[in-house]
């Protein structure tokens, strides 16, 4: 048995109608020295296949690319292998692709997202969707982080502050989920030790060397394992199994 859509014939993807369809949705970008540039790709896949486990539902091909990065919570264009998308270019690209669903008569669609910067350009797609369709499939957006409870994130940093989610990239819990998800993706003898990032209360361009540190690290990678990573995943996936079955109808 598989939750992946493509390695189900048509046949097989059409008698799946009634179930949800997740489509996992990342970015392709720089994730300082000691992660590869899949890793929300990668993570937001993963957290697709063990929800469709949970709710029997059936896992898209993810879509790799996102939102350009902001150079405060992800490092944005200074980094050769960091492939931006424009924002009406994810808007048009996942419309085509709910739209698509929905002409095939899927009536229950869930976005898994792990990339910080798409959720605008998801929600305005999910927007467009459903009023072009007249409301004619329940749309939801989700991601890892929001449904994580103060209690776990106090657990998860126990040897390192908390430095927000804007700057926790390529960091405790991106580092954890990826050694849990692919360790053999994961180089930690190239992890550096990195200084928080300052947080500006404005953006400027054009951006400039330095407004980034060079590895890439907006904060600490210390005290990550794959340990936490699972306990990320325990706590999130309960959370958004109860998302599927109070906002979508016979799940």
């Amino acid at each position: 048995m598989t939750y992946r859509m493509e390695e189900m014939t048509w046949p097989e993807f059409a008698a799946k109608k009634d179930r949800v369809v997740i489509l996992p949705v990342g970015a392709v970008e720089q994730h300082a020295l000691h992660l590869p540039i899949c890793t929300d790709a990668v993570i937001a896949e993963q957290f697709a296949l063990r929800l469709a486990e949970k709710i029997d539902g059936v896992v898209m091909p993810p879509l790799s690319y996102g939102y350009k990065s902001k150079p405060l919570s992800g490092g944005g264009p200074l980094f050769p292998g960091t492939i931006d998308l424009n924002g009406e270019t994810v808007i048009r690209l996942v419309y085509d692709v709910l739209m698509e669903l929905v002409r095939d008569g899927f009536t229950k669609i869930f976005i898994m997202n792990a990339h910080f910067e798409n959720e605008a350009f998801l929600v305005e797609a999910m927007d467009l969707v459903n009023r072009d369709t007249k409301g004619a499939a329940f749309l939801v957006e989700s991601n890892w982080w929001d449904p994580l409870s103060e209690e776990v994130i106090e657990k998860i940093f126990d040897q390192v502050p908390f430095p927000g989610w804007a700057f926790e990239h390529a960091a405790v819990t991106e580092t954890s989920l990826m050694m849990y998800f692919a360790p053999q993706l994961c180089h930690l003898e190239r992890m550096a030790e990195a200084e928080p990032a300052e947080a500006l209360p404005y953006f400027r361009y054009p951006l400039k060397k330095g407004d980034v540190p060079e590895t890439g690290a907006l904060a600490s990678a210390y005290s990550s394992s794959s340990e936490k990573g699972e306990q990320i995943v325990a706590a999130v996936i309960p959370e958004l199994v109860n998302i599927c079955r109070k906002e979508m109808p016979g799940d």
